[in-house]
C-alpha cells in the first residue's frame, strides 16, 4: 500500500501568481532532458530592492531556469516561486518569456536617469534556448532604439558574439558593459562544474572579440569554490588570460550556498572531491556565506594579479559595477525576477 505524501503538491486551481502562469505555460520543445515552456509575463524590468548599495536599480532575466546546469548555481531557489521544489528542475524546465521586447518598451519609461539595468542576474541570457527563441536579441534590439540608459550584461556564453553589431549599436547612445563569467581555465574541471556551458577558451575568445569590437568587457571569476578553484595558480591564470584578451576589469567572490543549491552541490562534491566534503559541511553549516576574511583574501589575490598583468581601473562607474556585482550574488532576499 502506497502512502500519501505529507505535503501534496498543490493543484493548478490552488496556484497563484507566477506559479499559476508557469503551470499554464505551453510546452514548446524538449531535448536531452530539457523541456521549454512559454511564460506569459506582465513586466520585464524588475526593481532591485536591497539594503546594500548595489550598482544597478533594475534587473532583466529573459528566461526562467538555466540549461547550463552549473553545480554551484545560487539561483535554483527561484523555481520554488513556481512551486517546483526539486533543484534539478531549474536546469530541466526552461521558461521563455513572451513579448519581452514589447514589455521592455513600456517598462523603460519607469527608469530614471542614473538608474542602471543588469541583464542576466539569475539566468544566463545566452543559454542554449537563446539560439532558437532570441529573447535576448529582441531585448537588445529594443535598447538600440533608445539612448541614455546604462546596461550591464552577464553571461557564460560565447553566443554573445552573435550580437556584436547589435551591441555596438546599443553602445553608441547608451552606456554598455559586458561581464563574462570564467571560474577556471581548466577545461576538464569546467566541464564537471558547468556541464553545458561553453568551454573556458571559447569564453576568453568572446572577451577578445568584444574588446576588439570596442565593447567594454570584463571577467567575473565568481563564484570561487574553496579547495577547487581558489588556488593562487587558478586565479592567476584567469586574470592573466583576461588581461591578454583585452578585459578592462575582473572581480571574484566566494561561493554563496543556499540550502536548495547545497542539495545539488554537496552530493557533487562528495562524488568528485570526497576529501573536501567535511570541510564544506563545516564551512557552510547553518550559513550560506563564508566569513568576510575569506572574501578579503580572494579580493586581495585578484587585485595583486590584476596589477601584475597591467589591468588598469576603468573609471569609477565601471569599476563600481564590477566590484559590487559580487554583493548582488550574496544578497539572499534580492528579488531577481
Amino acid at each position: 500500500m502506497s502512502s500519501l505524501p505529507l505535503f501534496p503538491a498543490p493543484t493548478k486551481s490552488q496556484l497563484v501568481g507566477i506559479a499559476r502562469l508557469a503551470a499554464e505555460g505551453e510546452s514548446i520543445r524538449e531535448g536531452h532532458n530539457v523541456e521549454y515552456f512559454t511564460l506569459p509575463s506582465r513586466s520585464l524590468l524588475n526593481r532591485c530592492v536591497s539594503n546594500r548599495n548595489l550598482p544597478f536599480t533594475w534587473t532583466i532575466n529573459p528566461y526562467r531556469g538555466c540549461e547550463f546546469a552549473c553545480r554551484y548555481c545560487y539561483a535554483r531557489y527561484t523555481h520554488e516561486f513556481m512551486e517546483m521544489r526539486d533543484g534539478l528542475e531549474f536546469e530541466q524546465k526552461i521558461y521563455v518569456k513572451q513579448q519581452a521586447a514589447d514589455l521592455l518598451r513600456r517598462d523603460l519609461r519607469r527608469v530614471k536617469p542614473g538608474e542602471s539595468i543588469a541583464l542576466g542576474t539569475a539566468t544566463d541570457p545566452y543559454q542554449p534556448a537563446e539560439r532558437r527563441y532570441e529573447v535576448t536579441r529582441g531585448i537588445l534590439e529594443e535598447f538600440s532604439r533608445h539612448r541614455g540608459f546604462e546596461l550591464g550584461i552577464v553571461t557564460k556564453s560565447n553566443l554573445i558574439v552573435r550580437d556584436l553589431n547589435l551591441l555596438r549599436q546599443v553602445s553608441q547612445h547608451n552606456s554598455l558593459s559586458v561581464h563574462i563569467t570564467i571560474t577556471t581555465l581548466d577545461a576538464d574541471l569546467a566541464r564537471i562544474l558547468e556541464p553545458r556551458a561553453p568551454r573556458p577558451d571559447l569564453r576568453i575568445d568572446a572577451v577578445r572579440q568584444l574588446s576588439q569590437a570596442g565593447i567594454t568587457v570584463g571577467v567575473s571569476c565568481s563564484p570561487v569554490l574553496p579547495g577547487i578553484t581558489d588556488s593562487s595558480a587558478n586565479l592567476e591564470s584567469v586574470v592573466q588570460a583576461a588581461a591578454a584578451a583585452g578585459a578592462t576589469h575582473i572581480f571574484a567572490g566566494p561561493l554563496f550556498l543556499k540550502p536548495c543549491s547545497a542539495a545539488i552541490f554537496l552530493p557533487f562534491v562528495e562524488q568528485n572531491f570526497p576529501h573536501l566534503v567535511e570541510s564544506y559541511c563545516q564551512r557552510y553549516q547553518g550559513r550560506s556565506f563564508l566569513p568576510p576574511s575569506y572574501g578579503k583574501r580572494i579580493a586581495e589575490l585578484v587585485s595583486h594579479f590584476r596589477q601584475k598583468y597591467g589591468m588598469k581601473r576603468t573609471g569609477p562607474r565601471r569599476e563600481e559595477f564590477a566590484e559590487k556585482w559580487t554583493a548582488m550574488l550574496s544578497e539572499e532576499q534580492l528579488p531577481l525576477f
